[in-house]
């Protein structure tokens, strides 16, 4: 019987998740790490990184830090390389970095456009191209971007990430196609609401907005970083060594429940 504690499953492998200094990123480099596989955390904040390599080697596991900004391709291609070349090799990547805010389409400046394409969807592409170079080389490896499900339905004032994750995801199944014979993998995972200080502050900054957030999950709870990370380990392992181009939505409902009429059985 299986008490929660994970396996050694990643033992000899090497992953690196990129915005891995926080919230999701951080959750599922702290599990890679506790399945027995070295980690690199990366992303342009070197104290948050550091403490995510703290807390990994705490628990008795292998990690390490790169500060890089995802934006810029040549930077990308340097750290990465350095990463696949000081473990020698690079089985998994986990593009998590992301830049978000919510505002009108009608309000959002060009700058605000550029600033969460460059780092979404620009920056998803500089380091699966980096880190694609090195699992094709080697014969496999798995690749996971994080999404949002509003990619595909849509969602007021959210028009520059839903283009951007949109894009990611029309990259990802692109690429699983034209990788799957090499034996690297594309998959990627949409959290719905996720209880981490960034989403706290972007996207339900007061109580009343947490409260019409929490009110459109049939599930009727926030989803956590750790929980996200089980489901992502699983998409990394060899579990799903058969699963390519696909999304995994982990929203507790939220966007398939949205109401539209009135519930009779609700009505008092």
């Amino acid at each position: 019987m299986n008490d929660g504690t994970p396996s050694r499953e990643f033992a000899g492998r090497v992953a690196l998740v990129t915005g891995g200094g926080s919230g999701i990123g951080r959750a599922v480099a702290r599990r890679w790490a506790a399945g027995g596989g070295h980690v690199t955390v990366l992303g342009r904040r070197e104290d948050a990184l550091n403490e995510t390599v703290k807390l990994i080697e705490a628990a008795g596991g292998s990690a390490d830090a790169v500060t890089c900004d995802v934006r810029d391709a040549a930077a990308v291609e340097t750290a990465v390389d350095a990463v696949a070349q000081r473990h020698g090799r690079l089985d998994a990547l986990v593009n998590n970095a992301a830049g978000n805010f919510v505002v009108p389409g009608e309000k959002l400046s060009p700058g605000g456009w550029k600033a969460v394409i460059d780092i979404v969807l620009n920056g998803t592409f500089h380091c699966t191209r980096a880190a694609a170079r090195h699992m094709l080389d080697q014969g496999g490896g798995a690749v996971l971007n994080v999404i949002a499900s509003y990619a595909w339905h849509g969602h007021p004032g959210t028009v520059h990430s839903a283009a951007a994750k949109a894009g990611v995801l029309a990259m990802t199944r692109t690429l699983a196609v034209e990788w799957a014979a090499r034996g690297v993998r594309l998959n990627c995972l949409a959290p719905g609401p996720t209880e981490t200080e960034g989403a706290s502050a972007a996207l339900w900054p007061t109580e009343d907005a947490r409260a019409r957030v929490l009110a459109s999950v049939p599930a009727a709870r926030f989803t956590t970083p750790e929980e996200v990370a089980r489901t992502a380990a699983f998409l990394l392992g060899d579990g799903a060594a058969y699963i390519t181009g696909e999304v995994l939505t982990v929203d507790g409902g939220q966007w398939l429940g949205k109401p539209v009429y009135t519930d009779p059985g609700a009505a008092s």
